[in-house]
């Protein structure tokens, strides 16, 4: 790729790929997932290659070039394991066995070794480290997570070695395939999607902190809330909350925390409520707990707010420090301690003018180094490598 900007890249990559076939497989996702609809699907397509999704869905649809095929959305996750697996894998069979299968949920791996079997093409995208992800679902009775873990660890390892490519989304994924059909495609975000240029002026907004994303306890949600009951009543801080509450329970539970009275739950948002909503917050906030799991994760929300322009808050992590601190974009702060949280909400509120800055070279971090148009590269020449 030497010398070639990455517009002149994926020009060759689109001269290259003309009438291939890429069929997308989801079984925990929706529809309209960012990373797989809006950044690898719609990259796809507009490369040239005819993209089918096969995915839980209500209907079957084309939507930006992308073909949609539905199957039956699960009641709930016992009946998404024993059903919905099975019927993406049928309908995955009725397609072209030219095609490349690009699968995005580790719970079906064992579908795609069939599939692969079967004299597919086969292309794993691992999102999440998913032997350290099952140790701490909540779903999953502690006795079987040990095994379970195993046995995903062992099933990975040998995906590295029988498909014929893998995505990976974070580097710490990446030390767990060697093989060298395996590329790191990051989650940034995808350029200008959540930077409008009509946003409101940043000086002018109200006194809005927000969070978008999964909403949990080891995600901090008691923390955000507590910490916006300690600001100063004549901030007028309020918290919005973007997203879906896991456990469902959740979103009850939290009626009885201090901070809620200073919160608008919004729950989950369109992408372009999220640009919007982004567009008139003053600042992002990420601060998930020290936990094994996010402690050497990449969070997507982080970089988001970065690429709105937010200034951010975000867990004291070593491993964030290279975003927010070399940045210059934000404040890091003791994640567990809704004072240090509060301080830094205060101090970014108090000194618009300096937080404003925070955000504008955030944005111009994201810019240049954290944006999706960096990596798509990336996912193209790895589908040019799987079709040799």
């Amino acid at each position: 790729m030497s010398g070639l900007s990455n517009g002149e890249w994926i020009k060759i990559m689109n001269q290259q790929m003309q009438k291939m076939e890429s069929v997308h497989l989801a079984s925990s996702h929706s529809a309209f997932d960012t990373r797989i609809f809006h950044k690898e699907c719609k990259t796809l397509a507009n490369a040239g290659f005819k993209v089918t999704l096969i995915v839980p869905h209500e209907l079957d649809e084309i939507v930006d070039g992308v073909w949609i095929r539905s199957v039956p959305l699960p009641g709930n996750g016992k009946e998404r394991l024993s059903k919905t697996i099975g019927n993406i894998y049928r309908a995955a069979l009725a397609e072209s066995p030219e095609a490349i299968f690009h699968f995005h949920d580790a719970e079906m791996i064992f579908h795609m070794f069939l599939l692969k079997i079967r004299g597919r093409k086969v292309i794993y995208d691992a999102h999440e480290d998913t032997p350290k992800q099952v140790m701490h679902q909540h779903w999953i009775p502690r006795v079987l997570r040990g095994p379970i873990s195993l046995v995903m660890r062992v099933a990975e390892w040998l995906g590295g070695h029988v498909f014929d490519g893998i995505v990976v989304a974070e580097p710490g994924i990446l030390k767990r395939f060697h093989s060298k059909r395996t590329v790191l495609v990051h989650n940034f975000p995808l350029l200008n999607e959540l930077n409008p240029s009509d946003s409101t002026p940043y000086l002018e907004r109200p006194p809005r902190i927000t969070y978008i994303g999964g909403i949990t306890r080891k995600r901090g949600i008691a923390e955000m809330l507590a910490a916006v009951s300690l600001l100063p009543v004549g901030l007028r801080a309020e918290i919005v909350l973007g997203g879906s509450f896991f456990p469902s329970t959740l979103q009850e539970d939290i009626r009885h925390m201090q901070g809620y009275d200073r919160a608008d739950v919004r729950g989950w948002l369109q992408r372009d409520q999220v640009s919007d909503l982004l567009a008139s917050s003053r600042i992002g906030i990420v601060t998930l707990h020290p936990t094994e799991k996010y402690l050497n994760s990449y969070p997507t929300k982080l970089f988001e707010y970065m690429s709105a322009g937010l200034p951010v808050i975000a867990s004291d992590f070593p491993h964030w420090r290279q975003f927010v601190e070399e940045d210059r974009c934000g404040i890091l702060v003791d994640p567990l301690a809704p004072q240090s949280i509060a301080d830094a909400i205060q101090w970014m509120l108090e000194n618009p003018e300096e937080a404003a800055a925070m955000g504008a070279r955030g944005r111009t971090a994201v810019s240049q180094k954290y944006n999706w148009e960096q990596d798509a590269p990336g996912l193209l020449a790895l589908y040019n490598n799987v079709r040799m």
